[in-house]
């Protein structure tokens, strides 16, 4: 309640038209900026990738269209992009039935608490996603594997729960298998937080993110074996209006520490649009279907990110 009235008293200071909100983690957050944004009368954006927080925004649709206002959650590479790739792609299939995809971090790119709270949020703990047909239930950073990267060295990954996983199966209904994996870049640290994971798994640890601060602090001190490169692909699979097998794969890499530019680029977007009014939604959303392919890789041009795409 008291950070409920200090925010009122902000609005009314500052009077925004649009508020950002970046302060995460957002996996056990409430949605007081969200409501205090609503009840204040201004648009709210957030670059959020909590599973539950995303996923519920819609619960606020009415409320948001009554007070003529819009509201976006996860803003970001997850499930911004990733729907956009699937949304652009989606008329070469007659069904999609799998999609598989991941983002490899680079380590020498900055890198906050509240971001390592977040990643460690699910480590060793069980979520449901979607595999032949059926919600199962995978264990976060396990199921451990390496993924060759065409612009990349081979890099691990492992489990991570996202937005998508909850909102994709209802967006695409012949998805039967989805998979989302991150990895760090350097190997023994991905494989000692894995080791973590089965400690945590079998109650020899705490929750991961309750030691966030130890272990992003300990982090740092590797950064010299790193580099600023950071990658996403993504493998979407089923047949084509053939009815033959159809396999499209997107792969972006990021060099010069730019990877951080394209979670922040969806809530870059939208501002711009409200700003010139070329966005009139009302009402409250996921960040899926108000960004094309087109204009979210067009503004990453400048950066030093390349993409493409191949069978």
């Amino acid at each position: 309640m008291h950070i409920s009235h200090d925010l009122k008293e902000a609005f009314e200071d500052i009077k925004p038209d649009i508020v950002i909100h970046t302060s995460g983690p957002f996996q056990n957050q409430d949605a007081f900026v969200v409501k205090a944004c609503i009840n204040y009368g201004c648009h709210y954006i957030d670059l959020a990738d909590g599973r539950e927080f995303v996923s519920s925004i819609s619960k606020l649709n009415t409320f948001a269209k009554d007070r003529g206002v819009l509201v976006v959650s996860g803003a970001s590479s997850v499930p911004c992009l990733s729907s956009c790739l699937l949304d652009h792609y989606i008329d070469q299939f007659n069904e999609l039935n799998e999609v598989e995809y991941a983002i490899t971090t680079a380590q020498k790119t900055n890198r906050g608490l509240a971001t390592a709270e977040a990643v460690l949020s699910y480590a060793g703990v069980p979520f449901d996603t979607l595999i032949d047909g059926k919600q199962q239930q995978v264990y976060g950073w396990q199921n451990i594997h390496i993924h060759d990267f065409r612009e990349l060295s081979n890099r691990f990954l492992g489990n991570c729960d996202i937005p998508d996983l909850a909102l994709f199966p209802l967006r695409y209904p012949d998805l039967k298998t989805q998979r989302f994996y991150a990895g760090l870049e350097i190997s023994f640290m991905h494989i000692g937080l894995w080791g973590l994971t089965w400690l945590k798994r079998i109650g020899l640890l705490p929750p991961l993110n309750k030691i966030a601060p130890f272990l992003l602090k300990m982090s740092f001190l590797f950064d010299r074996f790193g580099s600023d490169t950071s990658a996403f692909y993504m493998k979407m699979s089923g047949n084509d209006n053939n009815k033959k097998d159809k396999h499209i794969t997107f792969e972006l890499t990021a060099r010069s520490g730019d990877g951080p530019f394209i979670p922040c680029m969806p809530a870059i977007l939208l501002a711009s649009k409200l700003a010139k009014g070329d966005l009139n939604h009302t009402g409250a959303m996921p960040c899926i279907g108000l960004i094309t392919l087109e204009e979210y890789l067009a503004a990453l041009e400048p950066l030093d990110i390349l993409w493409t795409d191949f069978d």
